[in-house]
């Protein structure tokens, strides 16, 4: 199964500070050992919410809203995507990971990506045969 590994944001994620060497450092090690066992998929740092933006889909009309966004707790920070045998696998490498905010209150959230199997027979044959070759066209497009 995939999984989605939200680092949440804070304080200082949001203010910007940038991670210290040392932590670099750690979680470069930790990136080592979800690569070498086969887990790590992808995973990416974010820039704060002041540099983002947001599309509001209401009645029809769209609305583009310019960070930063309130409660830094509900925002993400970074991600890693893991290929895991359960989620219990996966709450097991969260255990090992470095504390991602040392000098805060920081968490971490374990999500299952969906898989084409999740949607039943509202993925039709036409429609699983779409996304497979859409996958397959994302692939040729990152290796060029």
């Amino acid at each position: 199964m995939r999984v989605m590994v939200i680092v949440k944001a804070t304080k200082n994620s949001e203010a910007g500070v940038m991670p210290s060497e040392k932590l670099l450092a750690e979680m470069g090690q930790f990136n080592e050992e979800l690569v070498k066992a086969g887990i790590m998929l992808a995973g990416e740092g974010l820039h704060p919410s002041s540099k983002g933006k947001r599309v509001r889909f209401s009645g029809g009309k769209k609305t583009v809203i310019d960070g930063p966004f309130a409660e830094a707790k509900e925002l993400i920070a970074g991600y890693w995507i893991w290929h895991v045998k359960s989620i219990e696998e996966a709450v097991e490498w969260v255990r090992r990971c470095p504390d991602p905010m040392p000098d805060e209150e920081a968490e971490l959230e374990i999500r299952p990506v969906f898989e084409a199997e999740d949607f039943g027979k509202e993925l039709t044959p036409e429609l699983r045969a779409q996304e497979e070759r859409l996958r397959a066209e994302v692939e040729r497009q990152r290796r060029s």
